[in-house]
Formats: structure tokens, C-alpha cells, sequence
């Protein structure tokens, strides 16, 4: 018994090993996409450089949008404490009202 188990797990291994060994190159080219193409480098320059005129190389978001404030400080200050007495909005650890 004891070698007929030790013989199916060395044939059980050696399966499990030769299944592993059909790997091929590490930078996965087998698939690379391939294409066959009847225009030229100029032409495809040429595209390229109308459409990057076309588009923004901003991100979007990115500009700063500028507000000026027409209120006073201190009436803002004193506005969010009336708030704050009357419970308008919450206020210390247990905020949910």
C-alpha cells in the first residue's frame, strides 16, 4: 500500500510539474496585437497633431475659481454663534440630530 501511494503522488507531482512547464516568454508577446497598416509615419503625424489642438491638456477641475466676499468677518463669526445657540447646526461630539 505504501508504495503503490507513494508512486501516485510522484505521478500526481510529476503531472502537476510538466502542466507548469508549458509557460512561454515572460513579457507575454504571444499577445502583442499586431497591425498592418497602409499609412505612413507622416500621415498619422499629421493626424496626431490636429487633434491634440482640438483638446486641452488640462485636467479637468483644475482651475482655481476666485470668489470675492462681500461680507464682513466678524458679521460671519457672529451669524454661525446665533446659529449655533438657537441649534441650528450641531455642534460637539454627538453631531446627528
Amino acid at each position: 500500500m505504501n508504495k503503490t501511494a507513494r508512486f501516485l503522488s510522484v505521478a500526481a507531482v510529476s503531472a502537476f510539474a510538466s502542466f507548469g512547464a508549458q509557460a512561454d516568454e515572460a513579457d507575454s508577446s504571444q499577445f502583442a496585437l499586431k497591425f498592418e497598416t497602409n499609412r505612413t509615419r507622416a500621415e498619422v503625424a499629421a493626424e496626431a497633431a490636429t487633434v491634440a489642438q482640438t483638446r486641452s491638456q488640462e485636467p479637468a477641475g483644475s482651475r482655481v475659481v476666485t470668489y470675492t466676499s462681500t461680507a464682513d468677518r466678524a458679521a460671519v463669526r457672529d451669524q454661525a454663534a446665533e446659529a449655533l445657540r438657537t441649534g441650528q447646526i450641531p455642534h460637539g461630539e454627538f453631531s446627528a440630530m
